[in-house]
């Protein structure tokens, strides 16, 4: 049986304590009013000549001058106030991808009846098992999107759907049929509530199979996989669209679907060898051998490859087409997010394949934790340039509220799942699978 370290586990509560004071912090210091932001602009502009004569102009111009202004201030204060709720958002959803990614991960080995992971299976419902809180704190953020306590999504403004409404959108009125909030939280209900329950039956299975006298356990757990994994591919496509595409709801992609996936299940794996990395490197798991390890970091070298096609494929295609509804999602993003949209190619297609292409590097520790490493930066970098420009346009920055959320995420996350791996056996018993993964060999 695993034992959690006091050392980890008081780790993971100083990442909680320091996240979450840090989130109040990125709340608390957010503009309340108009005032606020022309005095933060102010100060940006160190009186700026351009900046003093504009607002000397404002003055003097008609009430249509002065409401221009206006507008150009609640505009910057909502995208202020959406700093830390973004930021939030992010690290929240980023998580929670890396244990439904896992969960995945572990039915396509089920429904494949792969001989060689048995071995990891609770590994992989140990990091599954932060679904269930990422989710639910996941969901109580929608929650409150929807009841507008931030500016997040456009198509929930007030009045875009109001042809009488000066804020009236006809792309975005013509879509809500869809996009409207009782039909989009109905969804994402739905969609948690399935991945979570399939993860608890799941376990209860795999459990169950170990004190079981025949294999009875074990192929309801196959069909079960079977079931889950048409459930997941439908929700997965949907709640890309639901909770990152829509966003920037003017705009889509058919391969967006597509593209989260492989950003979070490059994740989910590279979370699945650190953990495996970490308990062998602390005794566990003694049957698990370099085989296994080198299997995992294949895994994570070939997505990596997957995400880069698809990365260049949506990019490519949108940028030579040029149609300007379509074009103009990459501007934004090469404009005012140069560095983390091109940074994020090399973070994860670039290194990890300058790192991980020689076989003998797969079954080193320290490069496969470095390249893991590398790798969930570049895909938060991937899932932070997802929202950010739709949210804080140009008033983006790595600040204390992204940093905060990711240290409250990733304390939550090490504590859920190494509490969870305290609770069964490391090696699942009468897993009919599980000799041929103890003698795997590559």
């Amino acid at each position: 049986m695993y034992t959690f370290s006091s050392k980890l586990k008081t780790f993971s509560f100083i990442l909680m304590i320091v996240g979450a004071l840090g989130i109040g912090y990125g709340f608390f210091s957010a503009p309340r009013t108009t005032q606020d932001v022309e005095t933060i602009l102010k100060a940006e502009s160190h009186g700026n000549h351009d900046v003093a004569h504009d607002a000397h102009n404002v003055e003097k111009h008609d009430a249509k001058a002065t409401a221009e202004h206006q507008e150009h201030l609640e505009h910057v204060l909502h995208q202020l106030q959406n700093k830390p709720w973004s930021a939030l958002y992010v690290a929240c959803i980023f998580f929670m991808l890396i244990a439904l990614g896992t969960l995945a991960f572990y039915a396509i080995q089920i429904v494949a009846q792969a001989g060689w992971s048995p071995l990891l299976f609770r590994v992989m419902q140990g990091i599954s098992a932060y679904l269930l809180p990422g989710s639910i704190i996941f969901f109580i953020i929608l929650l409150l999107t929807g009841f507008h306590f931030n500016h997040l999504f456009v198509w929930m403004a007030e009045g875009v759907t109001d042809p009488n409404s000066p804020n009236y959108d006809h792309l975005i009125a013509a879509k809500s049929g869809y996009l409207n909030f009782p039909f989009w939280i109905v969804r994402a209900a739905i969609f948690i509530t399935g991945w979570n329950l399939y993860r608890h039956f799941s376990r209860k299975r795999c459990l169950a199979q170990d004190d079981a006298s025949d294999d009875i356990n074990y192929k309801k757990n196959f069909k079960l996989s079977a079931g889950f994994l048409v459930f997941f591919i439908v929700s997965e496509s949907i709640m890309s669209w639901d909770w990152l595409m829509s966003f920037d709801p003017h705009w889509f992609s058919t391969l967006y679907g597509w593209y989260v996936f492989s950003s979070f299940i490059v994740s989910a794996i590279t979370m699945i060898a650190i953990v495996t990395t970490y308990l062998k490197s602390k005794g566990y798991l003694e049957e698990v051998n370099s085989s296994h390890v080198h299997d995992l970091v294949k895994y994570m070298f070939g997505f990596s490859i997957f995400w880069a096609y698809l990365w260049f494929s949506q990019f490519m295609l949108i940028w030579y087409a040029n149609i300007p509804e379509e074009v103009t999602y990459f501007i934004t993003r090469i404009q005012v997010y140069n560095l983390p949209f091109f940074g994020s190619v090399v973070l994860n297609f670039v290194l990890p394949i300058l790192l991980l292409i020689n076989t003998d590097f797969k079954r080193i520790s320290w490069i496969i934790i470095m390249a893991s490493i590398i790798i969930l930066f570049g895909h938060y970098v991937d899932f932070f340039v997802m929202v950010m420009p739709a949210t804080v346009g140009d008033r983006w920055f790595i600040g204390i509220s992204e940093i905060a959320s990711i240290c409250f995420f990733a304390g939550l996350f090490i504590y859920v799942v190494f509490n969870a791996l305290t609770k069964v056996p490391l090696i699942p018993k009468r897993n009919p699978l599980i000799e041929e993964s103890k003698h795997f060999h590559y």
